[in-house]
């Protein structure tokens, strides 16, 4: 039965496929992959313990999301991110997730919103135990599912993809310095503003707390550099 032989191979391969994806993505949110920095495929896939041909298909998708770029003859070097570049980032979200989060509030039942408990308590948990991993996956989780309430999957989808450029700049120092519980706690408050009907209110929570996720990467690039939240594009309102 060669057919079915042949699909249940292809199946694995692209499962490894994605398997290296994630934990590069894994590895340059943790700054493990530097930016500015130029990786081989065999030797990552030496580290890896995997063949170079899933890793240099899974570096042409993280090259298609915009985290690194390909070098002929020598291999992916990972994009580095301006301030400029995260400003911008930043201010797109504002314009989208700002009001959005406003009908939200507004259209969403308490059913719905409490579903997402569970998730906004696991970042909080996760960053306290200094599990950077789990803390960005549930972060995701939870920002795309609430998006998700608004009931349009292009909106998550673009989102999701500005996340993903946007997050190049190492959390190690940020989770040593203990930053990264405060923004994570305001995933609850977030979810609790919702769950009073207060839309105003909710939309100044992921005002505030989109400012405070950018004033973070910032101290992440440069201690000294991080930009005023006040004075970032975040009005967003609907």
């Amino acid at each position: 039965m060669p057919e079915p032989t042949r699909r249940n191979l292809v199946s694995v391969q692209e499962n490894l496929r994605d398997q290296v994806a994630n934990a590069l993505r894994a590895a340059l949110i943790a700054g493990e992959l530097r930016p500015g920095a130029i990786y081989s495929a065999p030797a990552l896939a030496a580290d890896f313990g995997v063949s170079p041909t899933p890793v240099r298909e899974a570096m042409l998708d993280l090259a298609r999301e915009g985290m690194v770029e390909a070098v002929r003859n020598k291999g992916f070097r990972v994009t580095e991110m301006t301030e400029a570049d995260l400003d911008e980032y930043t201010e797109i979200r504002a314009l989208m997730e700002i009001p959005i989060v406003g009908r939200i509030t507004r259209t969403a039942s308490a059913e719905q919103l409490e579903a997402l408990r569970p998730v906004a308590e696991d970042i909080v948990t996760a960053a306290r135990e200094h599990d950077l991993i789990r803390y960005l996956e549930a972060d995701r989780r939870f920002h795309l599912e609430l998006l998700a309430l608004a009931g349009n999957r292009h909106l998550v989808t673009v989102v999701d993809d500005l996340r993903k450029r946007s997050r190049l700049f190492g959390l190690t120092d940020l989770d040593h310095a203990g930053s990264l519980v405060d923004s994570a706690q305001e995933h609850v408050e977030l979810l609790d503003t919702m769950l009073t009907g207060d839309a105003e209110a909710a939309q100044d929570v992921m005002r505030r707390h989109l400012a405070h996720v950018r004033s973070l990467w910032a101290a992440d690039q440069d201690p000294a550099g991080a930009p005023d939240p006040a004075a970032l594009h975040l009005d967003g309102a609907s």
